[in-house]
């Protein structure tokens, strides 16, 4: 592939603005939490969890854990791009497992650092992980952009009357957020035979298709997300909105540095649903969704890590003549592989 030898490095007014809008952005959604906070029917959000049918649940445990599994084929994704050995089920395994990492304790703890470390421990190289996991991410919030740009350009959810964003801008951003998504389908068509370096580390774009697969698993995952908080409504609320309201809440979760969001989800839904459910049913929905989504997964994402750490020191020589051997096909056939060192311990 021909190189571009374009090095992206952050300006520094990006970086003086994030120091100080992302603060800013905490303080705001703090701010708007504890405004809200005394309002809240806490008997009735315990009322609410108590009357949930035993099958309610059970659904919403089943599409999280469809949306936790669907999220793991993102590492996939990133296998069938860099064209690295491991096995599916252990690339997957390693995406589930660092996603409820992520979800509870930031994504870089979780979404980076956890996955680094166990595709480490696999045997991929350094250069390798990074694509693999920029993959992911790519895949993530590109959907998002897609299906969260959709429903703000349509005027699905409002601001509100305290938010330092008017309905208009909210739908340009919108705009904005589909035209991201469709570009990098565009970019992927036109310029495959280009890569780009990102501090140091060669990316290279995927196939037009599977920047499209990528689109459409990501915005797949996202709609389930949002079937669960639905469900949890009882239909009370339109499915557009709850989804929009989701997708607003996620991005100031990413957005404010506070970990696993905690008041965020609750602060965004209290701001923007308060007027369509009641205060405890509403709160009741958030709780059972942050157990169910949230802490139920870490508990299963905790035994996931400990079986992979289990495997890893049990097979590290089967591991690297499997790399080594898939790397040689891989040679054989012209395909590009990554390269891979191993080191037990």
């Amino acid at each position: 592939m021909a190189q571009t030898g374009a090095s992206l490095t952050a300006s520094p007014l990006w970086a003086r603005l994030r120091r100080w809008a992302l603060p800013a952005l905490g303080i705001f959604v703090l701010g708007l939490l504890l405004s809200h906070a005394h309002k809240v029917d806490w008997g009735g959000a315990w009322d609410a969890l108590k009357q949930y049918p035993p099958l309610l649940l059970l659904g919403v445990l089943a599409l999280a854990t469809a949306s936790h599994a669907l999220y793991g084929c993102f590492d996939l994704i990133g296998r069938r791009h860099t064209g690295h050995p491991l096995r599916w089920w252990h690339a997957w395994a390693i995406a589930v497992t660092s996603y409820a990492f992520n979800l509870n304790l930031g994504s870089l703890v979780g979404g980076v650092a956890m996955r680094a470390r166990l595709y480490a421990r696999a045997g991929l190289d350094e250069a390798t992980v990074a694509q693999v996991v920029g993959i992911s991410l790519a895949t993530n919030w590109l959907g998002y952009c897609l299906l969260a740009g959709g429903l703000f350009a349509a005027g699905v959810i409002a601001p509100p009357d305290q938010a330092p964003i008017s309905p208009f801008a909210l739908r340009a951003i919108g705009v904005g957020m589909v035209a991201l998504a469709a570009g990098y389908v565009v970019l992927c068509a036109v310029g495959r035979e280009r890569s780009w370096k990102v501090r140091g580390k060669t990316l290279h774009l995927p196939s037009p298709p599977l920047a499209v697969v990528q689109l459409m698993l990501s915005a797949a995952n996202w709609a389930l997300m949002g079937a669960a908080m639905y469900l949890l409504l009882s239909g009370k609320v339109p499915y557009g909105v709850v989804l929009g309201v989701l997708l607003a809440a996620s991005i100031v979760g990413v957005l404010t540095p506070i970990p696993a969001g905690l008041g965020v989800l609750e602060a965004v839904y209290i701001a923007l649903l308060a007027g369509m459910v009641g205060q405890g049913k509403l709160m009741g929905a958030v709780l059972a969704y942050r157990a169910l989504y949230y802490l139920l997964p870490l508990a299963g994402g905790l035994l996931l890590y400990a079986a992979l750490e289990r495997y890893h020191a049990a097979h590290a020589v089967e591991d690297v003549e499997g790399l080594v051997g898939g790397a040689g096909d891989g040679m054989a056939s012209g395909r590009p592989v990554a390269g891979s060192v191993f080191k037990s311990g």
